[in-house]
Formats: C-alpha cells, structure tokens, sequence
C-alpha cells in the first residue's frame, strides 16, 4: 500500500511535490536544502542581532478554495496544528470546499486630535476639505496612485468631548502598506496644522482592518462527519452547539478563536507577514459589538453543516518581509497564491478547516487523543531519542497507558537495553 503523505520522510515529500508539478525544480532544490536566514540578513534586519531562531515549516494539504486547490505552508512549533487543518480541508472537500467574498481591502490609518475647542466647526471643517485632503496623502506617495492605488476616503470619528481621530482609507495595492500609510498620515496631518492649526497628538495606521476583511463559508455534507461512536447529524448538532457557547461565553470564546488563529497564524508567518497584526486585529473584530464572541459560527442546514468566518486581514503579496525572508517567494509559488487579495482567501479558508477539525474532535473523541498522538513525537525528541530510535519509541509511546516525558524516557532506556 502507497504511503500516505504524512508518512513519507522529508526529502520524499519534496520528491512527491515535485512529481506533481506542484514545486520547479529550483524550489525543490530549495525546500530539500534551505539553511534558513544567514546570519548576515538576520544582522541587517533586526538591533543587537545574535542569532536565528527556526521553526519547521509543514504543509496543510489540498485546500480547496474557489474551486482551486492550495498546498498551504504552515509554520508552527505545535505537532497537531498541521494535522488538524489538513483533516479540515479533507472534510470540506466533500462538499465543494471553500467559497470566499471579499468587498474590498483598504487600510485604515488615523490623526489624532486632541484638545479642539469647537467638535462641530473641526469636524465640518475636515469634511468640507476632503478632497483637497486626499489629493494631499496621494502626492505623499505618488507611485501608489500610479499602480492603481492610493488614498479613496477619510472620515471624522468623534472620540471624546474634544477629541477627535480623522480616518483616511488606502488602497495599498499588493503591499501591506503599513509604511506607505504612515507617510500619507504625517502629510495629511502637517497640512492640517499649517493651514488650520489643528492641535495634532499622532498620526499612525490601524491594525483594526474593518475594511479589509475576507469572508470564508463551507456547506460539508452531514454524513462525511460520522465516526465509529457517533452518526454525521449528531456530530453536526455538537458541532453546532459548540459553536453557539463560543458565542455566549468569552471564556470558551477565546479558546474557539486560539483554535482558528492556530493555523492563520502559522500561514501568515510562511508568508512573511506581521501574525502580530493579524491577532489583534483578529480579537478585537470579535468584540465589536461590545461582547468577545466566537470568530467562526456553524449551523445545520437541512442535510448540510454550514460553516462562517470573517476576519480582518491586512496582508502583503509583496515588499517587507515578503522579499527579505529566503522562504516566502518559494512559500507563494507552493500554495499558488498570485495576489495578496487571493492569499487573505485563502489564509481565511484555513482558519475554518481548522476550527472545523478542531471542534469535530472536541464533541467526538475529544481533544487530547488526537494531540497526544502527534505530541508523541515531540516527547520522543525531548526524552533523547537519537535519529533511528524516534520512530519505534513513538509506536513504544502510542501502546503506553500514560503519554508523559517520564514515560517517554523510561521507554527509551528499555529500548536501548533490548537492542
């Protein structure tokens, strides 16, 4: 019987990839033998540089977005993270896979104004000067306008009695843009100054990215959710139910939410992005109406498990990080992802298989067998295991009645004696 993907060793994954045309042979050649970041970009990228510090990299296999299939990379420490988002896309691959929509993507950045004597007049003032306003955050950065880009709209929010925050909406275009926005900001904020006086305290983006959000949404066929234990509804009503606590109870809400940021957040970083950004970004949408609620909700609709999530996600295609860090062209190429409106498609796709994978093992099996098992790799490393004794201590492991480092080093020396 053929290997499953999972089961074959590194160099025979690339070898796989390869043969399915799914890597060039150039990127071959660099997954089979990347040494990560030298030391000398490391050195130019950040203060007091010492060293580098590595993750692996996986793979979540064939996510189905939009009827296109993506091998989506995915840099984590935790073993069941890659798993579980790979079991996600297999499920939903039984109905159609992922649908996304996405009304638009403009970073937010505001001028903050402190102090005003008259809310009103400053707010009719601004207003009354929008496109004059504009014109100046575009010749700010000239090439972004050029491209397609720029500024598209600025709004007055009142913050306080007498404090006010002006909001100006970019098209960044392929870019992040945080750097392409900040500049726009101090523009716009010194000619408010000049020509009005207007008392400014900062101008900087936000990583609050309300305009810029992805909607993923998956129909999986009630029976494909059956296990030995339980029939496809009712893992489809637990799975429902789950998901309405979520949204009751921050207490459960904020695990829901760890949950599907596990796999946006390794993606995010395989891309070269902020996952910072994407974090907090992420957590504040999900208390926008003044209770931290569940990101993703699931329901069950005649004889189908429908599945939502929305998030903010301000990603960048290119610039930054995206050109420095050795492994994120490769990385783009992989997954074929060719913009960066496709990639926040398809990183949103991937938080719901794995919030999917994450909730139909926690009202089925439960959490721990599944994550246990992988982390028995993990305590195998950990206990000491040299190279050829990882693989028979990991089926010593999975047979044991606790899966602990104790035991993972007392079988290791029983392993070692037998030998």
């Amino acid at each position: 019987m053929p290997k499953k993907f999972y089961q074959l060793t590194r160099l025979q994954r690339i070898a796989t990839l390869l043969a399915h045309k799914l890597l060039s042979v150039t990127d071959a050649h660099f997954f089979a033998n990347n040494t990560g970041l030298t030391q000398e970009r490391a050195n130019q990228l950040v203060e007091n540089q010492l060293t580098t510090f590595a993750l692996p990299e996986g793979l979540a296999r064939n996510l189905l977005v939009n009827g296109k299939l993506h091998q989506v990379p995915m840099v984590t420490e935790e073993p069941s993270v890659i798993a579980a988002a790979s079991n996600g896309a297999r499920l939903a691959a039984t109905g159609g896979g992922f649908r996304t929509s996405q009304p638009q993507r403009l970073l937010l950045g505001q001028i903050i104004l402190t102090d005003i004597v008259d809310v009103a007049a400053t707010t009719a003032m601004i207003t009354a000067h929008e496109a004059e306003l504009l014109q100046v955050a575009n010749a700010a950065h000239p090439s972004l306008q050029q491209r397609g880009g720029g500024a598209r709209w600025l709004r007055v929010r009142q913050l306080s009695e007498r404090e006010l925050s002006l909001d100006l909406a970019v098209d960044v275009q392929q870019a992040m843009g945080a750097n392409m926005l900040n500049t726009m900001l101090e523009a716009v904020a010194t000619t408010l100054q000049a020509k009005w006086t207007m008392p400014i305290l900062m101008s900087i983006l936000s990583n609050y990215a309300t305009e810029s959000t992805v909607t993923a949404t998956v129909d999986i066929p009630i029976t494909v959710l059956a296990t030995p234990q339980f029939t496809g509804i009712s893992v489809a009503k637990k799975i429902a139910a789950a998901s309405h606590i979520a949204q009751i109870d921050p207490y459960r809400a904020v695990t829901h939410n760890k949950g599907i940021m596990n796999g946006v957040d390794a993606a995010v970083l395989a891309f070269g992005n902020d996952c910072r950004v994407i974090e907090s970004g992420a957590h504040a949408y999900a208390a926008r109406d003044g209770q931290y609620r569940g990101l993703s909700q699931w329901q069950v609709v005649a004889d189908q498990l429908h599945g939502e999530l929305t998030l903010p996600l301000p990603l960048g295609f290119v610039g930054g990080a995206t050109r420095l860090l050795p492994a994120v062209q490769p990385n783009q190429r992989l997954a074929t992802v060719e913009s960066a409106q496709e990639l926040m498609q398809v990183i949103c796709a991937l938080g719901l298989a794995q919030n999917l994978a994450a909730l139909k093992a926690l009202v089925t099996t439960g959490i721990q067998q599944g994550h246990m098992r992988l982390q028995a790799k993990s305590l195998a490393v950990t206990a000491g295991a040299q190279t050829a004794e990882v693989a028979p201590l990991i089926v010593a492991l999975q047979q044991a009645p606790t899966l602990d480092l104790a035991t993972a080093q007392k079988l290791l020396t029983k392993l070692r004696q037998q030998r």
